[in-house]
């Protein structure tokens, strides 16, 4: 009997054995091809010499200190590693444990920066419906799923949502996707209008929508409105790449690609590959400066920010993403599998939209594809989804509730960048095999 306590008490996961390369085993030696990187984590593979080194090599230097006394090496080498290729103006590092921690320490410094210039009211968040931002109150009360939120409520501060940025299902006829991004992006001023400029301290939101909507990206010109809007109002904006950053996109910062720079960033599971948990939130100077020009102490903190092995770990994943050439490698290889994935399902009744960047990919499964009707919830397409790809060998992330916490079902894949062309292959193929037993 175990004595774990589980995500789901009940449906027990098999044991890991090991893993090598794209590949993981369990203890009965049954083969996986990770095609998400667990929740798109591993984006080295499960084998990385370097990675490995660098973590035994501190490890025999010095495992842990804790920041309340002293930096260390590989904490300030990743620090400034990050910021030589971070957007224009983010100029500090703070280095934490997770997304959910990153996502935290952004929402307390956005609210302490407004203290220290002098305009406490700014309290308010604003964010979009179907965003995720993890799971600690604050993240959470900031995210737009309704089912993850719902039993939390009554604990979580009040933060208004609009719209995301969901041309598939939301774009208008006799609109262009430039103005259907305008109309969207324009909800934003409604809302901080609606609530009070002077209440309002941040706009949240994922460049590429995760988990909760299927590597749903915005249409061109979308975030440069919104960070306009930002830069009228006197708001911050926080983007958070814990996701899709780290080259997930098919470059190192998501936001490269739509041409703006946030306030405050926020990013985790790419930059540690799952080799040690690490996250990360970046801040413009100038929000750094309020802080050290006034308090001087930013209100915050846990045990285990800035760790050293960790840090280690994450300076030689970084190294390999820039220096060594596999961010790009994420858009070609991207490029590769979104192209296979649409000549083979493509026209598939069952499959409304094949959409991302990199290798950060969507695949929206709907009842019919002429009306973009979704099954419907008592269905349970994506658990049923997920049950049959892992049969099949094949670990992906199918997701429900994909349109409005309730309706719509999508799978995620988010493979290492280390994939090769006979792995796109067999992603395809044993999704072949998964939507043959559960869609026919």
């Amino acid at each position: 009997m175990s004595h774990l306590f589980p995500r789901h008490t009940k449906a027990l996961p098999p044991t890991i054995d090991h893993g090598e390369g794209v590949y993981l085993f369990d203890v009965n030696g049954k083969k996986y091809l990770d095609g998400s990187g667990g929740a798109a984590v591993s984006c080295l593979g499960h084998s990385d010499p370097d990675v490995l080194k660098a973590i035994h090599e501190q490890i025999d230097v010095i495992p842990f200190a804790h920041t309340g006394f002293f930096t260390s090496k590989p904490a300030e080498a990743l620090a400034d590693k990050l910021i030589a290729h971070a957007p224009e103006g983010l100029d500090r590092v703070y280095l934490v444990s997770g997304g959910s921690e990153a996502v935290e320490a952004a929402i307390k410094l956005a609210r302490q920066y407004f203290l220290e210039i002098g305009q406490p009211e700014r309290h308010r968040i604003i964010a979009r419906r179907q965003s995720y931002h993890g799971n600690t109150l604050g993240a959470l009360a900031a995210g737009g799923n309704l089912w993850r939120r719902e039993p939390f409520a009554p604990l979580m501060i009040e933060t208004s949502h609009v719209s995301p940025c969901y041309e598939y299902r939301d774009r208008k006829p006799d609109e262009t996707a430039f103005d259907y991004g305008q109309r969207v992006a324009n909800e934003l001023e409604a809302e901080i209008q609606r609530v009070g400029a002077d209440q309002v301290m941040a706009f949240i939101a994922e460049p590429v929508v995760g988990a909760t909507a299927g590597a749903l990206a915005p249409v061109e010109g979308y975030f440069k409105r919104i960070r306009e809007i930002c830069d009228h109002y006197g708001i911050l904006l926080i983007l958070d790449e814990v996701m899709c950053g780290m080259g997930r996109t098919g470059t190192l910062f998501a936001c490269e690609q739509d041409g703006i720079a946030p306030d405050i960033l926020t990013i985790a599971k790419g930059l540690g590959a799952g080799y040690q948990p690490i996250g990360a939130m970046l801040c413009t100077g100038t929000i750094y400066k309020a802080i050290e020009d006034g308090s001087g102490f930013f209100q915050h903190g846990h045990t285990y920010i800035g760790h050293p092995t960790a840090s280690a770990a994450a300076l030689a994943v970084l190294t390999k993403l820039t220096d060594g050439g596999l961010a790009d490698r994420s858009r070609v290889m991207g490029d590769k599998l979104r192209n296979a994935l649409s000549e083979a399902f493509g026209q598939h009744p069952n499959i409304g939209d094949i959409r991302g960047r990199g290798l950060f990919i969507g695949i929206e499964i709907v009842e019919d594809r002429e009306s973009k009707k979704p099954f419907d919830p008592s269905k349970a397409v994506a658990k049923a989804l997920k049950k049959a790809t892992f049969e099949a060998g094949l670990i992906c992330y199918p997701m429900s509730g994909t349109i409005d916490g309730g309706n719509g079902d999508h799978i995620l894949l988010a493979p290492a960048f280390i994939i090769e062309d006979k792995h796109v292959a067999e992603i395809v193929s044993k999704l072949q095999t998964a939507f043959d037993q559960v869609l026919s």
